[in-house]
């Protein structure tokens, strides 16, 4: 029997949005129509979140894992189902949808674990009490995910905050409602997650808004773009809420004089154009010594021109579509304008429908549009550096600091040169695009607010630390 049954995707709130359709990119095919949430349904979610998440939160933890090792399990019992959804709805291909798949049991097998991790800390005090500190869950969380990696950018907060006993409400990527959304709701629901803890509001930026701005709502997760990611910040201040944001980023892969060419090179094209270059902690910059300069970027158009670009869902490919036209038209752009001001399009800078060559672009600068901006498509923008000092100042440049690659035989100078550079992520040898759920995921400077997801991250973001003492005999004051 499906998972996924759109006779079910009505929320337990009826939501007032309207209808919307689920739009296949690689074809133009809707797949299903789903309903999307308004502002209005935000407040009716969250009071009825807010009334169940207390139970939620004082039953045994015992029973809050048990439904988060069941969620998990789920994710590969329906994994068929769950990766055509994946593969269909966001171009991906199945490769990566496998990830996700994979990635979100994960998710949830380390949230199981959180509920039962120490809950505080024994404290010495001056006063004859018993002192400590307590760890309590925070109440209504806010979700707001994307739609490039929807599912396990949702449940990566999703599934802490259930665990250590928060309710949620989730607002996915309209263009991603199901993946992000309904999919989750679907297998938590089967997992025995008690009613109205997780509430689904697929919507646009209005209803996001509404999430950030609901008084029941005292935490906010947020994955999506710097400039978004700045109105959330702004708004959850307002409201004195915690805010964890997970932005963008315009990554620097360095490869060193030393390293190996054909493992560098393969690096290098997974790290620019896996799922078509829509991820955040994508090598949006390819900083190359110069003595291998040449040969990098003859190797890298190669690379480029070998990859298959088609339906991920129909032929077996390594590129499926970009998610929708805005997107396209946005990163051909960059690349017609990096052309322009003097760039050289080794690879690619051609599109057919929605799916966009992977793109090599050489002697590119400061002001190189694709160089500068984060780009957010299979593109690959090439320079090169001659000393490790010029190497670490021009990584270090520009706003964000996501995730950094470093390839060389030297491995410690690969880690003398990451501790130069600003980043919440480092890897050397290999490139920018990793993920795993034990692990602290975030960036600084204006690709976030740290690593606030992941591992033990999860325990400060998603519960408040409560003070607490004890005296045997009623404390005595002068006045």
């Amino acid at each position: 029997m499906p998972l996924l049954d759109p006779a079910t995707w009505q929320s337990e709130t009826p939501l007032t949005g309207g209808p919307a359709p689920v739009v296949e990119p690689a074809t133009g095919e809707t797949l299903a129509t789903v309903r999307l949430a308004a502002p209005a349904d935000v407040a009716a979610a969250a009071a009825r979140a807010e009334a169940a998440r207390r139970a939620w939160g004082s039953a045994p933890y015992t029973g809050r894992a048990a439904v988060l090792r069941r969620a998990g399990d789920l994710f590969s019992e329906h994994a068929a189902e769950l990766r055509d959804w994946l593969v269909r709805e966001t171009g991906s291909v199945p490769g990566k949808a496998d990830f996700e798949l994979h990635t979100a049991a994960q998710e949830c097998y380390e949230a199981a674990a959180l509920a039962s991790r120490p809950g505080g800390q024994v404290l010495a005090s001056e006063a004859p009490r018993l002192s400590y500190t307590r760890r309590v869950p925070a109440g209504v969380v806010g979700v707001i995910a994307p739609f490039n990696v929807p599912l396990v950018l949702a449940v990566r907060s999703v599934a802490p905050a259930l665990a250590l006993g928060n309710a949620v409400l989730l607002k996915p990527d309209a263009r991603t409602s199901v993946s992000g959304g309904l999919a989750l709701r679907a297998v938590f629901e089967a997992a025995g997650l008690p009613t109205d803890l997780l509430h689904v509001l697929p919507g646009g930026r209005e209803t996001g808004a509404a999430v950030v701005d609901e008084p029941l709502v005292r935490i906010v997760s947020f994955t999506g773009s710097t400039a978004a990611g700045r109105s959330v910040g702004e708004a959850a201040g307002r409201g004195l809420k915690r805010a964890h944001l997970e932005l963008g980023g315009n990554s620097a892969l360095i490869v060193l004089a030393d390293a190996d060419l054909d493992a560098a090179v393969s690096q290098a094209a997974w790290g620019s154009f896996f799922h078509q270059g829509q991820i955040c902690m994508t090598a949006g910059r390819h900083l190359v010594h110069a003595s291998v300069y040449e040969e990098y970027v003859e190797r890298l158009a190669a690379k480029a021109e070998a990859l298959a670009v088609g339906d991920p869902y129909r032929a077996r490919v390594h590129l499926g579509p970009l998610i929708d036209r805005g997107q396209l038209e946005r990163v051909h752009a960059l690349v017609e304008a990096s052309a322009t001001q003097g760039a050289k399009i080794v690879a690619g800078g051609r599109y057919e429908d929605l799916f966009y060559r992977p793109t090599v672009l050489a002697g590119v600068g400061d002001d190189t549009p694709a160089y500068a901006e984060e780009v957010f498509g299979p593109v690959a923008p090439v320079r090169s550096f001659g000393t490790l000092d010029e190497a670490a100042q021009l990584a270090a440049a520009g706003p964000y600091g996501l995730s950094l690659g470093i390839v060389t035989r030297d491995t410690a100078l690969g880690l003398e040169l990451a501790d130069r550079i600003p980043t919440g992520i480092a890897h050397v040898n290999d490139q920018t695009v990793n993920d795993e759920a034990v692990a602290p995921f975030g960036g600084v400077g204006a690709s976030g607010t740290g690593a606030r997801f992941g591992g033990e991250a999860n325990l400060d973001a998603f519960t408040e630390v409560r003070w607490t003492t004890v005296r045997r005999e009623p404390a005595g004051y002068p006045f």
